[in-house]
């Protein structure tokens, strides 16, 4: 199970470094145990410098133990069975034969020099071969460059031909794209699918699908391969190990920009140390522990979590890839140790508030005494176990996780201090929240294991150090009373190197001392814990002068109502209000809008489901939850939405309204939903000007 090692004194958590204050900014904040010095490393192995030296110890040492996991599929009955493991010492012998073979195909085939370093992109779901992909390219010195699976055709073609990409690693539905777009890929070499072409052709004399694919490829100059191929020929030709230097580039993740084309994060491999080291500062998994993988893994959180099981000896097993069924996954994995982000967390909390203290009758009844008692005790810094109500009520809760998990890690988004306590009681677990960036490899803050206050992202990590620099034109300050505030930087030996061939953007975001400018905005209260209460980026003023930050007040409103899928908060200087696009839950929706227009409609029913959107007397209704929502979130009067629209239409990578890490694409959105924002304000106008009258 995991093992943490608690502060001494959640009173003070971190402090600001004597000496280190500076005109404009606050001193450098270090975590209370760590003043004297940052952690750059795995001390209890200190001589892991790169991810090359991390899982040849970690195989070394658990070789027989089990670790990469998937559910076995019965073809005929289209069902999921159990996990089917592979050992430690199988992946590394996977790893040293694709990696081999990989190396054969770039020298042999292709043609290239032997010395020559080159990028492997990699797109797919988590799985077992896209772990064996990545530290194949740390084996021989390589790069890994992933890939989005939700990325479009347009934004993969950026960049493939930024990175540089000679060879892909992808899922088979994946390779019509790219022979489609081969024309406009003139890097790219070789394409290797990771799943099997030994499925035999339906028909005598007919061809099978790989050799169709192989025969297009070849039209194309492209080389198509499957995994098992390339595994054969490294056994057939196997490669002495290239480890790589600390300092070389590991990997280039490519953030999904909001507005502009994404940028190449140059992180090291003493990034990715710096970052492990730093995090078994605070919880430590060991064999035994299990975890879930179902975030993206060309996301850094999902990156790093998985890396850093893989040092500690943990099973990581993968989801069938539907992520309308994790929960299923979870059950038959039953994991100890769980990271989500708040969106996934706060349609649960949702479904558990419904079964629980919403429930009707003597359930709902027992439930909220059960919740009550809990949170009275979490708040007196009693801990989450209760040997009464958890026998009662919430050993049960527990099995939705599987009845297994001790920690459940959030972040990437700001989660409500109500979810966040909910959770809490109701999973009898160390619920933690997490603050990072990919610049920073998702390594910058956490809370403490034993907290029990809410609302704040923790103190800094053991290896980086954090500072509040003045942001004027918002009116913060390092010398706001009664606490500082102001932009976050950090620094720390997990920073990144700079973003690729793109020095103007390095510049902005990274500064000749090593600091890195998050663009957001928070404070250090008496604790030396940290808050982020607003965003750099994205703000804009309505036209009485007060700035606005849509993204912050977006996040409030989907952490406290319900009814919210997804949403979009508009307004401009030249409005002094502002409005919202709502895409509704349908699973809390619909039950919620049957009552208000008095309907059976059904999710089927789409007809009926249309007509319930556009009701009047459901937007109305809508508008009250909103801002209770805001009131719950103590939202400021300028901050509350003052007309709401409801749609179907939701914000998705493929019409291009959202970044493949769900981040809102705020222009595309805009201009998608121009007519219907003219008409709030029309509305708002009309309003006023009857009620002047």
């Amino acid at each position: 199970m995991p093992t943490f090692f608690k502060i001494n004194n959640l009173e003070k958590q971190s402090i600001e470094v004597p000496g280190t204050r500076s005109e404009g900014a606050t001193g450098h904040y270090r975590h209370s145990a760590f003043v004297g010095g940052l952690v750059d490393h795995i001390r209890e192995a200190p001589h892991v410098k790169t991810l090359y030296d991390l899982f040849e110890t970690s195989a070394s040492k658990h070789s027989e133990l089990e670790f990469l996991g998937r559910r076995s599929y019965d073809p005929v009955t289209k069902t999921y069975g159990r996990y089917t493991w592979e050992t430690y010492a199988q992946i590394r012998q996977r790893i040293n034969e694709f990696g081999s073979g990989l190396m054969h195909i770039n020298e042999v085939v292709l043609g290239s020099d032997q010395l020559d370093r080159w990028s492997l992109g990699i797109w797919s779901l988590g799985r077992p071969e896209w772990f064996v992909s990545e530290m194949s390219c740390n084996y021989y010195n390589n790069i890994s460059v992933p890939l989005y699976d939700s990325l479009g055709p347009d934004a993969v073609e950026y960049v493939i031909n930024h990175a540089e990409v000679r060879m892909v690693s992808c899922s088979a539905n994946h390779i019509a794209t790219l022979l489609q777009n081969s024309h406009k890929l003139p890097t790219l070499k070789a394409i290797v699918s990771m799943d099997s072409f030994t499925n035999p052709a339906t028909l005598p004399g007919t061809a099978n699908a790989a050799e169709v694919l192989r025969a297009w490829g070849a039209e194309k100059g492209i080389k198509i391969y499957d995994f098992y191929e390339v595994e054969a020929l490294g056994r057939a030709f196997p490669r002495k190990h290239i480890p790589p230097k600390p300092d070389d580039v590991a990997s280039l993740c490519y953030t999904s920009g909001t507005t502009g084309q994404p940028k190449g994060v140059m992180l090291t491999h003493r990034n990715f140390i710096a970052a492990v080291g730093t995090n078994r500062e605070g919880m430590r998994l060991g064999p035994g522990d299990v975890t879930i993988s179902y975030l993206p893994l060309a996301h850094i959180m999902g990156r790093l979590s998985e890396t850093s099981a893989s040092f500690s000896g943990c099973k990581i097993g993968y989801f069938k890839g539907d992520i309308l069924t994790l929960m299923d996954d979870v059950a038959e994995l039953k994991p100890t140790y769980f990271s989500a982000v708040p969106r996934l967390l706060n349609r649960l909390y949702a479904r558990l508030v419904a079964a629980t203290i919403d429930a009707p009758g003597l359930t709902g009844a027992l439930a909220r005494k059960g919740v009550e008692v809990k949170l009275a005790n979490l708040e007196a810094g009693k801990g989450v176990d209760h040997p009464l109500w958890d026998r009662l009520i919430f050993n049960k809760v527990k099995m939705v996780l599987g009845g297994r998990v001790q920690v459940l890690l959030t972040g990437s988004a700001p989660i409500a201090k109500e979810v966040l306590n909910f959770l809490r009681v109701c999973f009898g677990c160390s619920v933690l929240e997490g603050y990072g960036s990919t610049e920073g490899l998702a390594t910058a803050t956490v809370t403490m294991a034993d907290e029990y206050i809410p609302g704040h992202v923790g103190c800094p990590r053991a290896g980086c150090e954090i500072r509040l620099v003045d942001v004027p034109a918002m009116n913060y300050f390092s010398t706001d009373k009664p606490f500082p505030r102001g932009e976050i930087q950090i620094r720390g030996a997990m920073i990144f190197k700079g973003y690729y061939k793109d020095e103007k953007n390095t510049r902005e975001t990274l500064d000749e001392n090593g600091w890195l400018a998050t663009g957001d905005i928070g404070f250090v209260d008496n604790r030396g814990c940290f808050t982020i209460i607003d965003r750099k980026k994205n703000i804009f003023k309505l036209a009485q002068g007060e700035y606005i930050a849509p993204e912050k007040i977006e996040n409030t409103l989907t952490a406290r109502c319900k009814l919210i899928m997804q949403i979009y908060v508009h307004g401009d200087s030249l409005e002094s209000t502002l409005v919202a696009v709502v895409i509704p839950d349908p699973e809390t929706f619909l039950p919620f809008a049957n009552a208000v227009a008095g309907t059976q409609v059904t999710l089927a029913d789409r007809a009926g489901y249309k007509r319930l959107i556009d009701d009047p007397k459901v937007n109305a209704a809508v508008m009250v939850e909103l801002e209770k929502a805001g009131k719950a979130g103590k939202l400021r009067g300028f901050e509350f939405v003052k007309r709401v629209h409801l749609s179907t239409d939701m914000f998705s990578v493929e019409n291009d309204m959202m970044t493949p890490t769900s981040k809102v694409r705020r222009p595309q959105v805009r201009e998608y939903f121009s007519d219907k924002i003219q008409a709030m304000y029309e509305d708002i106008h009309r309003t006023t000007t009857v009620a002047k009258l």
